[in-house]
Order: structure tokens, then C-alpha cells, then sequence
């Protein structure tokens, strides 16, 4: 399995309001200090994962591209010093497309960054500012075509289902920015998050123009559509690409694979089998930060996964992904596929299929696979090893 690490940039030049990832925003950050804690860190980290080859980074936040290029250089220089590389190292960076994280795009690719995930969002000036959005139709315009001419992989972030929005106004978006030609798109559902600007305007029955049910239906039916006759299929829940753009470092986390992930709040999962555990970085930027000078670990927790929390963990995420999870690897995990009421009954009434020995989703089960995990774990019978 490919081994991959994440670094977590907490910063955002303003929170939006239906963010609920760990972003902070600050008036002072001393880049210095942060290059020094990176490089700590990955020296831990390596030290607990010697004999892995890199497969892949990624910088997510969070706006990595608030970083300095020196910074995001010093980062991926102590990574390929820690570890082997692949000769194929994915390097990652999500951007924003404002024209301070634009300009620093060459000073990325100059760094190691060989692909960019923009978070668009939208291309209406009018939902932009309903999402809280900094920059314009133009700015993402432009971005793209800057992102396109440095970087040979580029993804294009696009959410649906906002305020307002009906299926056709989706259909003409959709389809303008398959025009644009990237080869990797990850196209979501607006959710509506606890704890978010937008989760307090909702309980208070202050955000109008959702879509209900059956209108997100209509949404997805929509984007499998227009990628799948694009050339860009669905090959999880909600990324689409062509066959060799498909983001390697993501695939790590739906196949449970192996990954370190330091910065703040971020959660990694290091070992397999008896020796699987998942880490937890305190969430805290400035504790983060003084916890690894002073302690050396930014680590709040290592807490070990039982054999139980592995195989569910794999079905959770393998389930995402439309070529599904192989029975195979479930019983390697533990997981009696014979004896499991829920897999029969949902490959019965059509959410489960199974061929050549891979349990997948069916549209119909993708379309529901909240309460189709749901099921699927509720008698989930693992042996204890």
C-alpha cells in the first residue's frame, strides 16, 4: 500500500460560513517557527515509519496557499529527506484562487508541488457571496488558467446543492467548467455543519432556498451525467477524473491505507494489523506550535484501533470508492462475510452489489449511503486477532 503524509496549514484569511474544518484566522504568523516545527515533526514521525516509501503529500487547511513558497519547500524537502520517495511522488496543494495565493503558484511548482486543487466553489457571483467567498467569477477564471499553464494536474472544487440553485442552473455550471478541461473535479453537496455560521442560520430558520430531498437527487443524477459524458466518471462519492488523474493521495485514505499527518488537528493512521493506531494532533495553532518546542509532538493522542474499529473503518471508507472494497480484504480484517444479515438484505433490495469477489454501492445505494453503512455495520461480526 502506498504510504502518504499530510500537513495541515490552519490559517485562512477569513473563516466561511459553512466551514467546519480546523481554520483559524490570525494577524501574526512567523513562518520560521512553523518551518521548524514542520521539519520536527516529520523527523518524529519518520523515526516511527522508517521502512515506508513516500508515495504522495498533501497540504491541505485550512488555505495552504497562504504559505510561503520558502515554507512549503522547506516542508517537502524535509519529507523527501526522512523517507524514500516514489519516483512518482503526488505532491498536492489546495489554493484559493485569490490573487495573492495566484501569483505564488510558480513558487510552488519551483518547491515540489505538481498538483492543485482549487477551491472554487462556484462560478456565479452572487452564490460566491452567499458562500462567504473572497473572490469572483473572475478571479476563479483566472486562477484556472494560471493553475493550468504551472501545473500539469489540476482539480477544480465545486459545490451544489447552495441556496437558490436549481438543477438547470447546476447543469449550465457544470458543464462550462468541464469546458475548462481539468482532468480531475470533486463536485459536493452544500452541507450544513454544526457548530458553522451557517449551522446556527439554519437552527434559527434563517437560511432559505436549500434543496430537499428530492431536489439533491435531481443534483447528483445531474453531475454523474454530464462528468460520465465528459470523460471524468465518478470513482468516489464526489470525485470524478479521468483513469490517471485520480488523486492518489485520497485513495491512500478510502483504502485504509497508511499516512502521517502532523499540523494542527490533523489525524493520521500509522501500522497495520495489531499495530494500527491513529494519531490526533492538538487542534489549537499556537498550543500546536508550543507543544512541539517544548514536548516535541504536536500529538494529543496515539491511541491503538482494535480489530473491530479497523474493519469498520475500511468498510466506511472502501465504500466511497465505485470499484468498492474486495471480500478479500474484509476477511483479512476479520469481517465472517458469510455469516452478515445486512450484506444480503442490501444486495437484495439493490444498494450492494457484488462481482468477482468486490462488494460495491449501486447508484441506488450511493445514493443512500449514510443509512447503507449504517446497516452494513450494525451486525458487523469481526474476529478478535
Amino acid at each position: 500500500m502506498p504510504f502518504g503524509l499530510y500537513v495541515h496549514w490552519p490559517f485562512c484569511e477569513s473563516k466561511c460560513p459553512y466551514c467546519d474544518f480546523n481554520s483559524h484566522v490570525a494577524e501574526r504568523i512567523d513562518p520560521e517557527r512553523w518551518i521548524a516545527a514542520y521539519r520536527k515533526e516529520i523527523e518524529r514521525v519518520a523515526n516511527l515509519t522508517r521502512d515506508q516509501v513516500l508515495s504522495t503529500i498533501f497540504f491541505g487547511g485550512g488555505t495552504p496557499s497562504l504559505m510561503r513558497p520558502d515554507v512549503v519547500a522547506a516542508v517537502i524537502d524535509a519529507a523527501r529527506a526522512a523517507w524514500r520517495s516514489s519516483n512518482t511522488l503526488e505532491i498536492t496543494m489546495e489554493a484559493n484562487p485569490g490573487s495573492v495565493e495566484v501569483g505564488r503558484f510558480h513558487g510552488y511548482r519551483d518547491a515540489g508541488v505538481n498538483r492543485v486543487s482549487l477551491g472554487i466553489q462556484s462560478l456565479d457571483d452572487q452564490h460566491l457571496r452567499l458562500l462567504g467567498r473572497k473572490h469572483t467569477r473572475s478571479d476563479a477564471l483566472r486562477a484556472i488558467e494560471v493553475a493550468q499553464s504551472v501545473f500539469t494536474r489540476v482539480n477544480l472544487d465545486l459545490m451544489y446543492g447552495r441556496q437558490h440553485q436549481t438543477v438547470q442552473d447546476w447543469r449550465n455550471e457544470l458543464s462550462f467548467a468541464l469546458g475548462l478541461g481539468a482532468g480531475h473535479m470533486s463536485l459536493y453537496q452544500l452541507t450544513i455543519e454544526d457548530g458553522t455560521v451557517f449551522g446556527r442560520r439554519h437552527a434559527a430558520g434563517q437560511l432559505h432556498g436549500l434543496p430537499d430531498e428530492d431536489l439533491s437527487v435531481d443534483f447528483f443524477h445531474a453531475t454523474l451525467e454530464l462528468c460520465d459524458a465528459a470523460g471524468l466518471p465518478a470513482y468516489e462519492v464526489s470525485n470524478h477524473a479521468t483513469h490517471d488523474e485520480q488523486c492518489r493521495h485520497n485513495l491512500i485514505y478510502w483504502r485504509a491505507g497508511m499516512y502521517a499527518a502532523i499540523g494542527p488537528g490533523a489525524h493520521g493512521r500509522l501500522g497495520s494489523g495489531a499495530d494500527r493506531r491513529a494519531t490526533e494532533a492538538i487542534r489549537d495553532p499556537a498550543a500546536w506550535l508550543t507543544a512541539v518546542e517544548n514536548r516535541g509532538t504536536g500529538d494529543l493522542a496515539i491511541t491503538p484501533i482494535s480489530a473491530a474499529e479497523q474493519a469498520t473503518e475500511a468498510l466506511l471508507m472502501g465504500l466511497r470508492l465505485t470499484a468498492g472494497i474486495p471480500l478479500t480484504e474484509l476477511r483479512a480484517l476479520g469481517i465472517d462475510t458469510e455469516t452478515w444479515p445486512s450484506r444480503r438484505r442490501l444486495t437484495e433490495s439493490g444498494h450492494l452489489t457484488e462481482s468477482a469477489e468486490t462488494l460495491r454501492t449501486t447508484l441506488q445505494g450511493r445514493l443512500l449511503l449514510n443509512a447503507v453503512l449504517s446497516e452494513l455495520t450494525s451486525d458487523l461480526k469481526v474476529a478478535q486477532t
